[in-house]
Formats: C-alpha cells, sequence, structure tokens
C-alpha cells in the first residue's frame, strides 16, 4: 500500500493510493492539496493531516 498519514481532523490513519488521492480507515477519499493538507472528497471539508509530501520537493 502507499505511503501512510495521520487525519488530526477525525483521529483516522489514510494510506495514499495515488499521487493525490487517499483513503482512510472509514473508507473515506481525501485529495492532496499540499504536504499537510488534503479535502474529504464527500464532505468538501479541508483535513489538516501529517506529512504527505509529493516527493518532488
Amino acid at each position: 500500500m502507499g505511503k501512510q498519514f495521520f487525519d488530526y481532523e477525525n483521529g483516522d490513519f489514510a494510506y495514499a493510493i495515488s499521487d493525490n488521492m487517499a483513503i482512510d480507515s472509514d473508507g473515506d477519499m481525501l485529495m492532496r492539496m499540499g504536504d499537510n493538507m488534503a479535502m474529504d472528497m464527500e464532505a468538501g471539508d479541508l483535513h489538516f493531516i501529517s506529512d504527505w509530501s509529493n516527493g518532488d520537493n
């Protein structure tokens, strides 16, 4: 599986499934907005996360 990181907003771990998409332990899809921010694709909420760097930096 891809990179694992922690979602501080809901206390879940999420797993990257591509460079910009992840799925958390509840099955919610997240889109990477930055190294420490992701958007919940269902609710549209922004979530603060532990580091999800894209490797280009």
